[in-house]
């Protein structure tokens, strides 16, 4: 594609991804993407997932999994569900749904009430055990204007000694995952874009920053050998899967809400975004998770994504201008 027919691709899209184009690629004045936002609600991807809302706030009826999963005899070939809360939620937040859509249908107050999560019946916005899970409930519970403050300060007192985090800690593991600590990062991070923060969780984040950097965010410690294929699959929806382009969006935001220059140790990622682009300037769908969507909202794999092209287009750009 020549630039302006990549440019004219990417803006036939859906408004949870055509104002992000607008806005990060175009440098678009701000009533223009604005506007485009604002249509989440009522058009496309957004407004369908809105339909879907149960009237006591839950998608699906459940906090992780529907309502209806079976957990005494999963079917491992179908995969893990997309479609209950958490997911719905996380899906409308990234996509960068106005949270006053769903403070007043009194979504937060509605899952306090009637949400627990199917790890011992605990409460919605108090979290679990998992960190990606309460990594994301604090990411939507500042976006939704829950206090979850308490389940932030948890992500300190379950900091690892190798300053990342791993889900299995719970089950006694002491060393960190790529994957956990990326994700308990991105909820560290936006519960300080949302409250400002203090220094104990900018510390923490920090460290956890600090673990995925001094391994170049791809290599084993011990072996510097890259830490597993997945460092090269990119695949959106991202959801809880960490890669090259995943992790070099993180820092991007990071930076960004630090206003500081970025870490040199970021190369080798974004060298694997830069060697995924194609020659018409996209980038492809390598596979995604399989599972029960509410509806696809991107591409097959080994096509074109324009959720991927807008991730890479707009990792390069800033680190090309930053560096």
């Amino acid at each position: 594609m020549t630039s302006g027919a990549l440019t004219d691709w990417l803006l036939d899209s859906d408004p949870a991804l055509r104002w992000q184009v607008e806005r990060d690629l175009l440098g678009a004045p701000a009533a223009a993407w604005e506007a485009t936002r604002s249509r989440i609600a009522t058009e496309g991807f957004g407004a369908r997932l809105l339909t879907l809302q149960d009237a006591d706030g839950q998608w699906a009826g459940g906090a992780f999994f529907p309502a209806d999963y079976d957990f005494e005899d999963p079917d491992p070939e179908v995969g893990q569900p997309w479609t209950a809360t958490t997911w719905t939620l996380n899906a409308l937040r990234e996509w960068g749904l106005d949270a006053s859509v769903l403070r007043d249908r009194r979504t937060a107050e509605l899952l306090d009430e009637h949400c627990r999560w199917e790890y011992d019946d605990l409460p919605y916005w108090s979290g679990e055990v998992d960190c990606c899970i309460n990594a994301w409930t604090v990411a939507n519970g500042v976006w939704l204007g829950a206090n979850v403050s308490g389940l932030a300060g948890w992500f300190l007192e379950h900091q690892l000694p190798d300053g990342g985090w791993n889900c299995d800690w719970v089950e006694g593991s002491r060393r960190s995952s790529f994957h956990s600590t990326l994700n308990s990062l991105k909820g560290l991070l936006a519960f300080e874009t949302a409250t400002g923060g203090d220094a104990d969780i900018r510390a923490a984040r920090r460290r956890g920053e600090e673990y995925l950097l001094e391994r170049r965010l791809l290599n084993r410690l011990t072996t510097n050998q890259p830490v597993g294929q997945w460092i090269n699959d990119f695949s959106y929806p991202m959801r809880w899967s960490y890669s090259a382009l995943n992790v070099g969006e993180y820092f991007r935001c990071a930076v960004l809400h630090d206003g500081t220059a970025p870490d040199p140790r970021m190369s080798g990622a974004v060298d694997i975004v830069r060697a995924a682009r194609q020659p018409d300037g996209t980038w492809l769908q390598t596979g995604r998770q399989p599972g029960r969507v509410w509806f696809e909202v991107d591409v097959p794999a080994g096509q074109p994504s324009k959720w991927l092209t807008l991730y890479g287009t707009r990792l390069l750009n800033w680190w090309d201008c930053a560096t």
